[in-house]
């Protein structure tokens, strides 16, 4: 599954055009480095998102095409 799209389902950003110009401005990287909208995620991916001051940081658990609101914080885990 693509980066943008990722983002999206799981929530971490709310729209995917938005996600899509975050990584366009280099602030998502995946496993220590800048990632494109279409770098295609893998479970056990280290994902890093630059929010203004703060970064966070999390562990892909799974991909999956559709997910509730209520599922989609199980498709990652945060790390500190």
């Amino acid at each position: 599954m693509r980066l943008d799209k990722y983002l999206k389902v799981s929530r971490l950003i709310k729209r995917r055009t938005v996600a899509n110009d975050a990584c366009d401005a280099a602030r998502i990287t995946v496993n220590g480095k800048p990632a494109k909208a279409s770098y295609q995620v893998k479970e056990g991916d280290i994902i890093e998102i630059a929010f203004g001051q703060r970064t966070m940081k999390v562990e892909v658990l799974a991909i999956a095409e559709h997910a509730l609101k209520a599922d989609a914080a199980g498709l990652y885990r945060e790390i500190l």
